[in-house]
């Protein structure tokens, strides 16, 4: 199976099913900066409680590990941080979805998503900001370079793209402006 149909092995059946989502996390560092290897797909997901039967049912457990009913309402009730994964059996390859709840940032990205297409599927992307503003939160809580790597990767292939003003707003309103110094630096 190659690299591409990893990916699509999840998002094909989310545009099927019609959930709302956006790629992010290194799947999207690759879109807008360079490619690199990833083990995972990371996705945030507007979910209902309506949409969690539907998930279940795409993502059938021959082909899938998807956590019970049960569990991914739980979640999906959380204001914040709410997450599960599902694995694809035959490959390994795992999907994570970070649900939106009360997060403004990724409400704010699903409102404003990139859409790409990529062998013959729409791919709903999260914007670049929001991709630069997360992976600074990330280097924030657990100082791993790779984000830092990411993000110069990005300001290297995506200079232009890049809404400089929007992105220093986010910088100071989620108080990055010293990861931010350490990744331009």
């Amino acid at each position: 199976m190659q690299e591409p149909d990893l990916f699509l092995i999840f998002l094909s059946r989310l545009n099927k099913i019609h959930i709302k989502y956006a790629v992010t996390g290194s799947v999207a560092m690759i879109a807008y900066g360079e490619p690199r290897m990833t083990h995972d797909l990371d996705l945030i997901v507007a979910l209902s409680i309506a949409d969690i039967e539907k998930v279940i049912a795409e993502f059938d457990e021959n082909s899938f590990y998807c956590p019970p009913k049960e569990s991914i309402m739980i979640e999906a009730r959380r204001n914040i941080r709410g997450h599960f994964n599902i694995i694809h059996h035959e490959t390994g390859f795992k999907a994570d979805f970070f649900l939106v709840g009360a997060d403004n940032l990724a409400d704010w990205a699903m409102k404003n998503i990139v859409k790409l297409e990529y062998f013959e599927q729409t791919i709903r992307l999260a914007p670049i900001e929001y991709v630069i503003v997360k992976k600074l939160a990330f280097y924030k809580e657990g100082n791993q370079q790779k984000h830092l790597d990411d993000i110069r990767s990005i300001l290297q292939h995506s200079k232009g793209k890049i809404d400089m003003a929007l992105l220093a707003g986010f910088i100071d309103e989620y108080s990055l402006n010293k990861e931010w110094g350490l990744a331009t630096a």
